[in-house]
């Protein structure tokens, strides 16, 4: 029921009133108080009643938060004085679909054990109605967006006080040297446009009117939906864009000449500034800081944080295993080339805002976001992908690891099979809908890359059950 990202998939279908109504019930549980939130999808107000129907049913305060961005929500947590956070929302999905996603006050998403115990709930039927006396009391909050708007502000207001310092002339406007293209993409993330504008920047916007059905381009954010913004920057004379998807967990970015960002760049520029952060002072024996990255990283992220002083530690894909490992000590930062990231110093969730507002600030810096992406030496990398049809995945899986076992001594199975090499890497993994087995391979030559694509190939080829 739950994947990495929550509950996601077609209304009426995988998601429906009935099973808001139940996770409200599971979560209950385990809370006194929630915030409950959602996304501008027009099914959301109907999900959203029914969990909180649920919650209080089982005896469970319920604080309405109405429309916000999921960064938004997932700090309310924290700032209300919540036990747990439910956001009704499908992120980047379709306009078709919806869903629910569960968080902590401290910002993380629902781990997988948590996630677990929610679902055993559903399973056994193991929850319980209130009395008739003891229901749940809902009160509406009308103030989230606009506190998260404030927090940040003051954030990169102060001197230290953000991830990226800005240096601007005038303390009360720190980015009054900027101008900014924010593409909403009708999604929720108002937020990042009134925090450049308090802080001093000119601010345009793109399809910023909220609108569920996202008709101006599809809700997920990359090269292929962003040509309206990619037109925009150069015109309005910009110095970078902005762009986010349907509920602002995730921000990408185009240059003042309206490149694309790719993600492993952008993963590089905040990894580097974040371990060149900790070690600027002079501190002496201060332990070299960690950066979390996903097992499919680019081999660019690795090599930049290891050049400024820091290491990656890799994990499962998803914003929840970032966040978790992003949250043990020495940990400066993590994120995904999908376009989530987090500062655990700020908040263990993706922060779409957060990010957006750090990203101004270095520009503010270093003048141009296209010079700090050509500081990152992308050319030195080759990369190869291949999907193979396979009958039974997880047979197939089990197979491909018994071989790779006989011939490689280090393997990660954190998630799929990844092998390093001297030269480069490769990893496997079995899609997660589909009955395929993925392969990526990467290396810093051309003609290694492509013999550890066939190497891998060659074992999936072999030990694969049709």
């Amino acid at each position: 029921m739950f994947g990495t990202s929550g509950i996601r998939g077609p209304v009426g279908e995988e998601v429906n009133a009935r099973l808001a109504l139940d996770v409200g019930r599971a979560v209950a549980a385990e809370a006194d108080t929630v915030v409950v939130g959602r996304d501008v999808r027009g099914t959301g107000s109907v999900l959203a009643d029914a969990l909180s129907a649920g919650l209080r049913e089982c005896g469970t305060d319920v604080m309405r938060l109405g429309i916000v961005s999921t960064p938004t929500l997932a700090r309310s947590v924290q700032w209300f004085g919540a036990d747990a956070g439910v956001g009704v929302t499908a992120s980047h999905n379709p306009a078709p679909d919806n869903g629910i996603k569960l968080w902590n006050p401290s910002g993380q998403a629902f781990t997988p054990t948590q996630t677990d115990a929610v679902e055993e709930r559903l399973t056994n039927d193991a929850v319980e109605s209130a009395p008739w006396d003891e229901f749940g009391k809902e009160r509406g909050v009308d103030d989230a967006s606009s506190r998260h708007v404030e927090h940040l502000v003051s954030t990169f207001s102060e001197p230290d006080g953000s991830p990226d310092q800005p240096t601007g002339d005038s303390p009360n406007d720190p980015l009054e040297d900027l101008t900014v293209v924010v593409d909403l993409g009708n999604g929720t993330g108002r937020v990042t446009v009134d925090a450049l504008y308090a802080l001093g920047a000119t601010v345009h916007t793109l399809d910023a009117q909220p609108d569920g059905r996202f008709p101006a381009r599809k809700s997920e954010p990359n090269a292929e939906t962003l040509t309206a913004l990619q037109s925009a920057v150069p015109s309005l004379d910009a110095d970078l864009g902005i762009a986010h998807d349907g509920d602002a967990d995730r921000m990408v970015a185009v240059t003042a000449d309206g490149e694309y960002v790719p993600g492993d760049v952008l993963l590089a520029l905040f990894a580097r500034e974040a371990a060149e952060d900790v070690n600027s002072p002079a501190t002496g024996d201060t332990p070299r800081p960690s950066v979390a990255v996903p097992v499919d990283t680019s081999l660019v992220v690795a090599d930049t944080v290891q050049r400024a002083g820091g290491d990656v530690a890799y994990t499962p894909v998803g914003d929840v295993h970032i966040a978790e490992a992003a949250s043990r000590d020495g940990f400066v930062f993590g994120g995904e080339p999908s376009g989530a990231w987090i500062w655990p110093d700020q908040t263990l969730a993706p922060d779409g805002h957060l990010a957006a507002l750090s990203l101004a600030a270095l520009v503010q810096r270093h003048d141009s976001l296209g010079t700090l992406v050509d500081e990152i030496p992308t050319d030195s990398y080759v990369t190869r992908r291949e999907n193979v049809s396979v009958g039974d995945r997880a047979a197939s899986m089990d197979a491909i690891e018994a071989e790779l076992r006989e011939r490689y001594v280090d393997i990660d199975t954190i998630d799929g099979l990844r092998v390093e090499t001297d030269d480069g890497w490769f990893l496997v993994r079995p899609s997660g809908t589909e009955p395929l087995v993925r392969v990526t391979a990467e290396a810093r030559a051309e003609r290694t890359a492509d013999e550890l694509l066939e190497s891998a190939r060659e074992i999936i080829d072999d030990n694969a059950v049709r």
